[in-house]
């Protein structure tokens, strides 16, 4: 059975480039090389303030969505850095929403 793809690939209109860090060491000792993509999402950002004892502080998070599974060699989406709109971006939490039958529908990844 084919599901239906929840993130169009046709929304998908803004250029970004993710650096993903992956966990564990090469033969040498070194940590493995990170893995790259750049390609187009569908991207929502949202701010909000946050007041501290000396000034108020914005935050801006944001959500990048892409059709199907971006990185496919890596089981877990976790740490690195994001390029959109031309500022740098921690990824905070990477997502691969699954079908029942274990493919992956779509890819999130959450930015601070």
């Amino acid at each position: 059975m084919k599901y239906p793809c929840l993130v169009p690939k046709r929304l998908c209109k803004t250029e970004i480039s993710l650096e993903f860090d992956r966990e564990g060491l090469n033969e040498y000792g070194e940590p493995l090389d990170s893995v790259r993509y750049s390609g187009q999402c569908n991207y929502q950002d949202k701010a909000k303030t946050v007041l501290t004892a000396e000034k108020k502080l914005v935050e801006i998070n944001g959500s990048a969505l892409f059709p199907g599974d971006i990185c496919p060699n890596l089981p877990v989406l976790s740490g690195g850095s994001a390029e959109i709109f031309g500022v740098n971006r921690r990824i905070l939490q990477g997502t691969k929403a699954r079908n029942p039958d274990g493919t992956v529908n779509y890819t999130e990844v959450l930015l601070i």
